[in-house]
């Protein structure tokens, strides 16, 4: 590589990571706890712990959905169902009610019910730690405009990624795979200990990094999807004005309807009409497959809320489907444990390079440009003067 391309690139690694590198910081340390965020709320009892048959099934031992919601609407006078959802593992099911179907996140409350007994199972209460961690981590508490910005981050952080890979060959050049010159300056050391975990991190980082620029444009995906998608499935309904509540059909009814529609698919969560997830006139029953991979995927079938007859069902556009794989890559939520486990070690050894990478620009930022590019292209024999 000529000295030219070397400096072009070495600048843009140089901005692109100190940009990023305070806010991803930020996520690493947020994200780790997150990882584990199924067994830490276990642990605490904001979880509840069940066994049995999955509430999305419809045996003899479960409560009909008429009666859940009829129970959930008794216990929230005056507002509405947004939505109702299921758990393939156990007999918990949640129902989401708000004083209006378009109502923020912030003023709607969800329930749990256990589905066998027909009795409450306590509330799904956003605060606590964990609930802190998770909106830091994902919109710094500042809503859209907070995840448009990690967004950003994100691809600064994926830029910095590849002109780290492209500064690796020359330095490496002279080096063998895997040396870490201990014997030599403190700089040396962790500028070894920089590279080595980057590269051997490469992979991970870009995944993660890029799953979370797809989940930081949740938003926007949802509205084109509204906008373009939804919009076609419903549009025999346009102009029409909103269904109210008490003229909602039964939901047993609607579901029998979409598990014709989709046979051997198990739903995950109805929308009801109004909300973000449907139209002013459908329950949108959404369905995951039944196996590893087609759990990840969802169908909405979209029934009349009124009549409970059928009105369309498709899989969801690539871009929706690029969102729903996202969400659990970007947590290592998909293999248990051991993967976890493997998505920890791999975050520190993010935060060991991003914090390395730091003390190393805080060590030469007075050297000149041109030393530093000799020392990527010396492999680190050249130091650059302060």
């Amino acid at each position: 590589m000529r000295t030219r391309s070397l400096r072009i690139w070495y600048l843009v690694h140089k901005w692109t990571s100190l940009i990023c590198t305070a806010f991803l910081l930020m996520l690493c340390l947020t994200g780790l706890p997150l990882i584990f965020h199924d067994e830490i709320e276990l642990m605490t009892g904001e979880a509840p712990a069940m066994q049995g048959a999955g509430s999305s099934g419809d045996g003899p031992g479960l409560q009909p959905l008429d009666i859940m919601l009829g129970k959930a609407l008794a216990a929230r006078p005056g507002e509405v169902p947004v939505f109702m959802a299921f758990d393939n593992e156990t007999p918990i099911l949640t129902v989401t009610t708000a004083p209006a179907p378009d109502s923020p996140g912030s003023a709607m409350t969800i329930q749990l019910f256990n589905r066998v007994t027909g009795e409450p199972a306590g509330q799904v209460v956003e605060e606590g730690v964990m609930h802190f961690l998770l909106q830091l981590h994902t919109d710094m508490f500042l809503g859209l405009p907070g995840m448009l910005f990690l967004g950003a981050m994100g691809v600064l952080f994926f830029a910095a990624i590849v002109s780290g890979v492209v500064l690796y060959a020359p330095f490496m050049r002279k080096l063998e795979f895997g040396t870490i010159r201990v014997s030599r300056s403190r700089r040396l050391k962790w500028l070894d200990y920089h590279n080595l975990l980057g590269i051997v991190a490469l992979a991970w980082m870009s995944v993660v990094g890029l799953t979370g620029v797809i989940n930081a444009l949740a938003t926007p995906i949802i509205k084109v999807w509204q906008m373009s998608e939804l919009a076609e499935m419903t549009g025999a309904y346009a102009g029409r004005p909103a269904l109210p509540p008490e003229r909602y059909g039964s939901l047993d009814k609607a579901m029998a309807a979409a598990r014709q529609a989709l046979p051997g698919n198990n739903p995950q969560f109805i929308a009801f009409p109004g909300g973000s997830y449907s139209s002013k006139h459908h329950y949108a029953v959404f369905f995951q497959g039944n196996t590893p991979l087609t759990q990840r995927a969802l169908t909405p079938a979209l029934i009349d809320a009124e009549t409970g007859e059928l009105t369309d069902v498709r899989p969801m556009p690539w871009y929706t489907l690029a969102l729903l794989y996202s969400e659990p890559l970007h947590f290592g939520d998909y293999g248990g444990l051991p993967l976890k486990l493997l998505w920890a070690a791999l975050t520190l050894f993010t935060i060991v390079v991003l914090g390395s990478g730091l003390y190393l620009w805080l060590g030469k930022r007075r050297a000149p440009l041109a030393a530093r590019v000799r020392e990527v292209e010396s492999g680190g024999l050249v130091a650059p003067a302060e």
